[in-house]
C-alpha cells in the first residue's frame, strides 16, 4: 500500500491546529491574568516584564498540553501501525486518514503523539518530586538553622554525605534493576502482602514528611483553638494516610491513587538527591532570618520555636525557595530525560521525552528527525522554567 504525504506548510499549520485547545486556554488565562495583574500578588507582578510573560506563557503552554493531551494527539502513543514504521513527516495513515505530523519511529508509533503525551509524564513527576523534596528539606532545614549545635551538625553531615556522592552514580544505583528489586523481608511486609525494596523503603520514609509538615503547621497555629485544630488534624491524617497508602503500598481503598513501580523509583531517586540541596538553602535562610527583629518579638511573646520557624521564618524565606523550586523542576526534567536516554528511567514503551530521544537516536533522517520534537519540547520547558525563575528573582529583589 502506497503512503501519501502532505507538504511542509501543511505540516506546520496542522501542528498549530492540533494545539487549538492550548491556544484557547492560553488566551483566556493570559488575558485574564494581565487584566487583573494588580490584584494577583506575586503572580501578577510577573506580567510587568517580558521575561516573566515569556516564562509564564511557555510553562502554561506545556501545562495545558499535558491537560489536553488526549484531545491534541491524533494517535495513542503506544499504538503501532506497521506500515508507518520509520515514516517521514507528513505521512497519512491509510486507514484513519490521520497524519503522522512528525513521522513515525522505528516501532511505527506517531512521534507527535508521543511528544504530546510525554508532557503529561514530565509535568506529573517533576513538580511532584520537587514538592516532596521541598517538604523534606524544609522540615529538616528549619530546626538545623534555628537550633544549631548538635542538631545542625548531625543533619548537615547527612546532607553533605548525600551531596558528596556522584549524582549520576547515585541515580544509577537507585533505579538500576539489581538495586530496586533487592528486597528485604519484614513482618510488616508479610502481613500487608508487600514486597519491600530499597526504593519502597525510602518512599515510606520520605512520604511521611508532608504529613509531619502540615500536622505541625496546623498545630502551632491553632493549638489554642482545639475544635478547629481537631478538624484540621483529622483531615490531614485521613487525606495523608489515603495518599500514603496509594503511593507507597499501592493499597488505596478507593483505587484512585497509584503509582507505577518505575515511576516510584524515579520519584524516590529525585527526592533523595534533591532534598539535601533544599536543606542547605533552608538552613542558610533560617540562620539569617532568625536574627531579625520580628523573630525576637515573637520570642518575647512566648511563641514556641516551631511556631516561629513555620510562621515567622518560613514565610520570609518564600522568595528564594520559590525561585529554587522553579529551577529544581527544570533540573528534574533534564534528569528525567537523561535517565530515559540511558534506559534507566520509565518503562521502555513510555512516551517520556528522554526515552523518545533514545528510541529515535539510531534513526538517520535529514528532515525533522524523530529526536528533534522531544528534544525541543524538553529544552523549551526548561527554558520557560528558567525565565520564570529569573522573573521571580527580580521581583524578590524588589521586595
Amino acid at each position: 500500500m502506497q503512503i501519501e504525504y502532505i507538504g511542509g506548510l501543511q505540516i506546520f499549520f496542522g501542528v498549530l491546529a492540533r494545539f487549538w485547545p492550548v491556544w484557547l486556554a492560553l488566551a483566556i488565562v493570559l488575558g485574564t491574568s494581565f487584566r487583573f495583574r494588580k490584584k494577583l500578588g506575586l503572580y501578577g507582578q510577573l506580567f510587568d516584564s517580558g521575561v516573566g510573560i515569556a516564562g509564564v506563557a511557555i510553562c502554561l503552554f506545556w501545562l495545558f498540553t499535558a491537560i489536553f493531551s488526549a484531545r491534541i494527539a491524533p494517535f495513542d502513543p503506544l499504538t503501532q501501525i506497521p506500515i508507518m514504521k520509520d515514516a517521514l513527516p507528513g505521512a497519512i495513515e491509510p486507514a484513519s486518514k490521520q497524519v503522522y505530523l512528525f513521522g513515525g519511529d522505528k516501532l511505527a508509533r506517531d512521534v507527535f503523539s508521543r511528544m504530546v503525551f510525554g508532557s503529561r509524564i514530565v509535568l506529573i513527576i517533576a513538580p511532584a518530586a520537587t514538592a516532596f523534596a521541598l517538604m523534606v528539606g524544609i522540615v529538616l532545614g528549619l530546626p538545623a538553622g534555628y537550633y544549631g549545635g548538635r542538631i545542625d551538625t548531625v543533619l548537615s553531615f547527612l546532607a553533605n554525605l548525600v551531596l558528596a556522592f556522584p549524582v549520576i552514580l547515585l541515580f544509577y544505583l537507585l533505579v538500576t534493576p539489581e538495586i530496586r528489586e533487592l528486597s528485604f523481608d519484614t513482618w510488616l511486609g508479610r502481613s500487608l502482602g508487600i514486597g519491600w525494596s530499597i526504593p519502597r523503603g525510602l518512599a515510606a520514609f520520605f512520604f511521611l514528611f508532608p504529613i509531619i509538615f502540615f500536622a505541625t503547621l496546623f498545630y502551632t497555629r491553632f493549638r489554642n483553638r482545639p475544635q478547629l485544630l481537631a478538624i484540621q488534624l483529622v483531615l490531614t491524617f485521613v487525606f495523608g494516610a489515603w495518599v500514603y497508602l496509594g503511593l507507597v503500598f499501592d493499597k488505596d481503598p478507593l483505587g484512585i491513587i497509584s503509582i507505577d513501580p518505575n515511576e516510584l523509583n524515579i520519584f524516590v531517586a529525585v527526592v533523595f538527591a534533591s532534598s539535601p540541596g533544599v536543606f542547605r538553602i533552608v538552613r542558610g535562610l533560617t540562620m539569617d532570618i532568625k536574627t531579625r527583629d520580628y523573630v525576637a518579638a515573637a520570642q518575647t511573646r512566648g511563641e514556641t520555636p516551631w511556631y516561629i520557624m513555620l510562621w515567622e521564618v518560613l514565610p520570609n524565606a518564600r522568595g528564594p525557595l520559590i525561585v529554587d523550586a522553579c529551577l529544581r523542576i527544570g533540573y528534574t526534567t533534564i534528569l528525567l530525560g537523561t535517565l530515559g536516554y540511558f534506559g534507566l528511567g520509565l518503562a521502555p514503551e513510555s512516551p517520556d521525552w528522554g526515552t523518545a530521544i533514545k528510541d529515535a537516536s539510531r534513526l538517520l533522517r535529514s528532515f525533522i528527525h524523530p529526536a528533534l520534537p522531544p528534544t525541543i519540547a524538553l529544552m523549551s520547558f526548561v527554558l520557560g522554567l528558567n525565565l520564570l525563575a529569573d522573573a521571580l528573582r527580580e521581583q524578590s529583589l524588589k521586595d
